[in-house]
């Protein structure tokens, strides 16, 4: 069949808008501020055989998982696919990644032959478990973390399963809104089905098959292009988590990244094996983090389905922390894929030279806090602030408070939080001196302080980046460490670790202060100008200009060129390692 590369463009189009449409109804129709406000969802268009076609905007490490989910169900339900069905799953150990995202497909049939699957994924406020929220680090089994549901029939011949929807309310805290946001997807998945049969409407089926098959070529043909592009070489790069749950850290992850012609292998061998706790990976999300950051190298006009993986190949050994062993708990395995990711784009930068930009900053931070208002009502607030932006890189700054070019999650706004939990949201702010000293400073480290009013909350947190800071590039400086506190400024501050789970009393203070992002560059080569402007904005102290850029602020503010040029060639004069 000869493909017109226009009317393929508009099919590419077509698709995408299909699945973006899907997740505006989301939006407008959820109960959560997970995924309603953060956005934590994932839309995709797979062809029959469960191969991914297009996906909508989206959670950049969501998809990586949709095939090996639409396999799992596939291969448990054979032939027993009929239309109005929506398959189901939430298992790691079926293809998904944890047990709070629940995957979702519709098959899409025309003249009686399954054309396409319309998916969706949310990640879920809570399914049970011992904690709220299901994110616990210190789970040892999947079995602790909540409602495990293998590949079934939510919805069979359009009649949703009654059973299901009730054991589903049956074992969340909060069922209503879990219901809410489940029936938002159902709702959503109906709308994109009906739009996709109405493209259909424009096609010859098996023209359309045939375009669908050559779209997924053509982005492998593009990526194996782009990866062609990219200096042949073997480097390795290592970072180091604080601790696994509930072990004592830190413990290095380990990557070898080799380049050859149009293909790239990531080898995780010499990470280190799973021992216990949730900061585990399993295989599908290790590789989908690793398509995730090796995507940010590949061209914009590239299409994001199923050709762009082929090129890649991920080895991540079975039993070790990025590939865990059934019945591990993944719960938390989302802050773990931030570390793979991170390594990841490490080792690209090491590969093309710097075209990388620093580390993202953020640690990680995931918190949920559960409880009972004055009027007896549980609440449940989840929020994972994953990101403080990203570091400097080859021409321009960190944007401070921006999102990650892998983890794209919003804002939860302050107003919301307050609105629906008894809690208070102190200080949300930008913590000064903490981006990482370049040539192009990285994104400074965020501030989040909670007061909780009322008694006996539960508070769960996960995060990491406290003994380990984001790094440089080509010579910058890395970003600040995290840090947290317990009722900080009182006689009972205390400092807390980065994963814990408490329970904390009426007026108890929890603060969370988010690693700055990493440096590019020699800070010596930073523009004055441009260090005296982060000094007027707040965003560092002269002291840290001083020492960090070697650039001397007066006492008004003012930028002293002549005494910044003289420290700055005393400086050079330096051996290396001694400071001015």
């Amino acid at each position: 069949m000869k493909i017109d590369p226009i009317k393929r463009e508009l099919l590419k189009n077509a698709l995408v808008t299909i699945a973006d449409n899907a997740l505006v109804m989301v939006v407008r129709t959820a109960r959560s501020a997970n995924v309603k406000n953060s956005m934590d969802f994932s839309a995709a268009i797979c062809d029959g055989q469960g191969r991914l076609v297009a996906q909508g905007m989206a959670v950049p490490v969501h998809l990586g998982a949709i095939m090996p989910a639409l396999k799992g169900c596939l291969d448990y339900f054979g032939d027993d696919i009929q239309p109005g069905d929506v398959l189901a799953s939430n298992d790691p150990y079926s293809g998904c990644s944890h047990l709070n995202d629940i995957f979702t497909f519709k098959p899409v049939y025309a003249n009686g032959r399954r054309i396409a699957f319309v998916g969706l994924i949310l990640h879920h406020t809570d399914l049970g478990g011992r904690v709220p929220g299901g994110n616990a680090a210190d789970s040892n089994e999947i079995f602790e973390e909540g409602l495990r549901i293998p590949p079934v029939k939510l919805v069979e011949a359009g009649r949703p399963s009654r059973p299901m929807l009730r054991m589903i309310e049956f074992n969340s805290r909060v069922p209503e809104r879990v219901l809410g946001d489940l029936k938002a997807q159902l709702a959503a998945l109906d709308q994109a089905e009906k739009e996709l049969q109405k493209l259909l409407g424009a096609w010859e089926i098996d023209a359309f098959d045939g375009y669908m098959s050559n779209l997924i070529d053509y982005a492998e043909e593009l990526t194996r292009s782009s990866i062609a592009a990219l200096p042949d070489g073997e480097v390795e790069f290592e970072e180091w988590n604080d601790d696994d749950g509930v072990h004592e850290g830190p413990f290095k992850i380990h990557l070898k990244l080799t380049k050859r012609g149009e293909e790239i292998v990531c080898d995780f061998s010499q990470s280190p094996p799973q021992q216990g706790g949730a900061v585990h990976s399993n295989y599908v999300f290790t590789a989908s983090c690793a398509y995730a950051a090796i995507r940010t190298l590949i061209g914009e006009t590239v299409p994001n389905n199923a050709g762009l993986y082929r090129p890649i190949r991920v080895i991540a050994p079975e039993g070790s922390i990025v590939s865990a062993r059934f019945p591990a708990a993944v719960g938390s395995r989302g802050q773990i894929g931030f570390r793979i990711r991170s390594i990841v784009l490490g080792a690209l930068g090491k590969l093309t030279g710097g075209r990388m930009p620093a580390c993202p900053g953020g640690s990680e931070f995931a918190i949920a806090a559960s409880g009972y208002g004055a009027d007896g009502r549980r609440f449940l607030h989840l929020e994972f602030h994953n990101t403080t932006g990203n570091g400097g890189g080859p021409l321009r700054d960190g944007q401070d408070a921006g999102p990650n070019c892998i983890s794209n999650l919003a804002n939860v706004p302050v107003e919301l939080i307050e609105a629906e939990n008894p809690i208070r949201v102190e200080e949300y702010a930008f913590l000064a001196d903490t981006g990482g000293a370049g040539k192009y400073r990285g994104a400074l480290g965020i501030a989040r302080q909670y007061r909780f009013l009322s008694s006996d909350v539960v508070v769960q947190v996960r995060s990491d980046r406290f003994k380990s800071r984001p790094w440089g590039m080509n010579g910058g400086g890395e970003g600040a460490a995290a840090r947290a506190w317990l009722n900080p400024g009182t006689r009972g501050e205390a400092a807390l670790p980065s994963k814990f789970i408490r329970v904390m009393q009426e007026n108890d203070v929890f603060r969370a202060e988010m690693a700055g992002s990493g440096g590019y560059g020699d800070p010596a080569e930073r523009d004055p100008v441009a260090v005296m402007e982060d000094v007027m904005q707040g965003k560092i102290t002269p002291a840290h200009a001083r020492e960090a850029y070697g650039v001397v602020i007066n006492a008004d503010g003012s930028l002293d060129l002549s005494g910044t040029r003289a420290l700055r060639q005393d400086r050079a004069r330096l051996p290396e390692g001694q400071a001015a």
